[in-house]
């Protein structure tokens, strides 16, 4: 499957949930039961998007490559401690 054909699967069964999860909040037992089907198949769909997307970014598909990396932030600077000094 294409990463662009997963993502459209992860939006379909996002939707049925959302659908099903409206019903569910109003009492129907049968919602409640297609809610945790469908968890079950949106966590299979994640999985696949996720090895789909490594691999795609691995090949250089990912847009990520024009994209600029963050500068790294520093470190606060320490503090010279008060007082008496150990020995």
């Amino acid at each position: 499957m294409a990463l662009k054909d997963t993502v459209n699967s992860m939006k379909k069964v996002l939707e049925e949930i959302c659908h099903d999860l409206d019903k569910s909040g109003n009492g129907n037992k049968a919602a409640s039961q297609r809610v945790r089907v469908n968890t079950i198949k949106f966590a299979k769909v994640a999985k696949n998007y996720r090895k789909e997307s490594v691999s795609a970014e691995k090949k250089g598909g990912g847009k990520s490559k024009s994209a600029k990396k963050a500068p790294a932030k520093k470190a606060p600077a320490k503090k010279a401690a008060k007082g008496k000094k150990r020995r």
